[in-house]
């Protein structure tokens, strides 16, 4: 499966940048970079550590979007340290991105691609937004869209939004309205899919950098959040598009909220039986998104495990 992932290398992007590349099954042809748990330059460089911790061959990773289409950007830095990265300390990488715009980057991996692409974004979807609206001829070479964001019940960044979609709803709603396939995985399975201490503890004693670079992320968010487990967060997503039979999706439309006070980047997520009347409804119910709403989370959290050990 040919993947480009979009990230904002974070601590759990890093897991799921590890995941997709220690998997067989997967053929990462590019990582695009986007200010969204850090800024885009330490985005860069965290993504260039966890490929060198990975002894990844020359992926391709490009410098995109440094804030969201309407807003400053908002860093998550209380929940992935200063550095992104859990301010673990990690050498600098002697890789370099390349010289041109993620979205650049993004137009000529698909444009050149032999098969159509999975475009898995773990970040706000500014870079994605972007693509959508300046290259819209290229969207039938995105065989789907699976993202980490948004949310059916409640949020994470406010009580309504989750992070990813409510540090940048304008390009949510761009991409979610695009009419390209789409999967959400959002909050409702996000926090499933856990790996216990012992398993982190094991991770970290690992000769393998990869293995450890995971486990010390890994125990960053134990401590971070005082708990038991730790979910896998991102690589959660990437984990369901190796393995679809362990996500459960309901097709639902969707729109972004982009105006409430109190819900400004909410995914309203439209349930209703389609049965009842919805005449009075002039705005329109959304795009149709295959909306994550049950997951097999250990069977995820074992897959994981499994591929991180297979090297």
């Amino acid at each position: 499966m040919q993947v480009v992932l979009d990230v904002d290398t974070g601590v759990d992007d890093a897991l799921a940048i590890l995941l997709a590349l220690r998997s067989p099954a997967m053929d990462v042809r590019a990582i695009t970079c986007v200010a969204g748990n850090a800024d885009v330059d330490q985005v860069v460089a965290n993504t260039l550590r966890v490929l060198d911790a990975a002894s990844a061959p020359d992926i391709p990773v490009a410098r995109g979007m440094t804030r969201p289409l309407v807003e400053p950007p908002r860093p998550a830095r209380h929940v992935h340290g200063e550095d992104g990265m859990g301010d673990l300390g990690l050498p600098r990488s002697q890789r370099s991105p390349v010289g041109i715009h993620a979205v650049e980057l993004l137009r000529t991996t698909l444009a050149s691609a032999t098969e159509p692409i999975t475009l898995i974004p773990l970040a706000p979807l500014t870079n994605i937004a972007v693509l959508v609206r300046t290259y819209p001829e290229l969207l039938d070479r995105i065989d789907r869209i699976v993202l980490m964001g948004g949310a059916a019940a409640v949020g994470n960044a406010t009580a309504a939004a989750e992070f990813n979609v409510w540090h940048d709803p304008e390009a949510a709603a761009i991409v979610l309205d695009s009419g390209v396939p789409t999967t959400m995985y959002g909050l409702d399975v996000f926090y499933e899919p856990v790996v216990p201490v012992a398993d982190v503890q094991a991770l970290v004693s690992a000769a393998d950098p990869a293995r450890q670079l995971a486990g010390r992320l890994m125990q960053h968010q134990l401590a971070r959040f005082g708990a038991a487990t730790v979910t896998l967060g991102d690589a959660g997503a990437v984990a369901a598009v190796l393995r679809p039979d362990l996500l459960w999706t309901a097709r639902h439309p969707v729109r972004v909220e982009l105006a409430g006070t109190w819900t400004r980047g909410r995914t309203v997520v439209d349930q209703r039986p389609r049965a009842i009347d919805l005449d009075h409804d002039e705005l329109g119910s959304g795009g149709l998104v295959d909306v994550a709403l049950r997951v097999d989370g250990p069977a995820l959290a074992a897959l994981f495990l499994e591929v991180l050990r297979t090297r």
